[in-house]
């Protein structure tokens, strides 16, 4: 479908004069498609990941090794969302890279090291590998666009590191949890 600015009213949630490309600590939140249970299940208080909850757990722990500006903090995959914290540890902006391409004349990009760029990737590759093993090429996965906080001091990275952790005992309140609302309306 083609864009009509009259039907399609997308508006960033991002603060238009920052730079996610800024040394610091971010906080993510991703939705599965649909807010269905995708991931795994709260058993207990815990979370018991199932194929495609341990392929979200593999390529989050694959992205320092993939962008050596980023190091991971707590995370935690829900039976539909994920959190995460990055930190960006290094300001890579405007670093051109060679990138040589077969059969194309050779030329050079611009690596994004935005936080955009690291769940984009990550999404992407967790999208990827989930369809080859279901078989479903092209279906999708994750929301559109991400929830993010740019964590602001320690203060704020200690009660982010806290939600998530505590984030499966309170699954049943969570509204992110599909049946909560019978938890909630008690």
């Amino acid at each position: 479908m083609k864009y009509n600015p009259e039907h399609h009213h997308r508006r960033s949630v991002r603060l238009t004069e920052y730079d996610y490309a800024t040394v610091g600590a971010y906080s993510v939140t991703i939705c599965a498609y649909g807010w269905e249970c995708l991931f795994g299940k709260i058993i207990r208080g815990q979370m018991r990941l199932n194929d495609v909850g341990r392929i979200i757990q593999e390529e989050w722990q694959r992205t320092p090794q993939l962008r050596p500006n980023v190091k991971l903090d707590t995370f935690i995959t829900m039976p539909n969302h994920f959190h995460g914290i990055v930190v960006i540890t290094e300001s890579r902006r405007g670093v051109l890279q060679y990138a040589p391409t077969i059969g194309q004349n050779p030329g050079f990009r611009s690596p994004s090291q935005t936080l955009g760029a690291i769940v984009r990737g990550f999404k992407s590759a967790v999208t990827r590998r989930v369809n080859l093993l279901h078989n479903t090429p092209g279906s999708r996965l994750w929301q559109r666009n991400y929830y993010e906080h740019i964590i602001r001091d320690e203060k704020d990275l200690s009660e982010i590191r806290r939600y998530i952790s505590l984030n499966p005992r309170l699954w049943k309140y969570d509204e992110e949890n599909p049946l909560g609302t019978l938890y909630r309306e008690r």
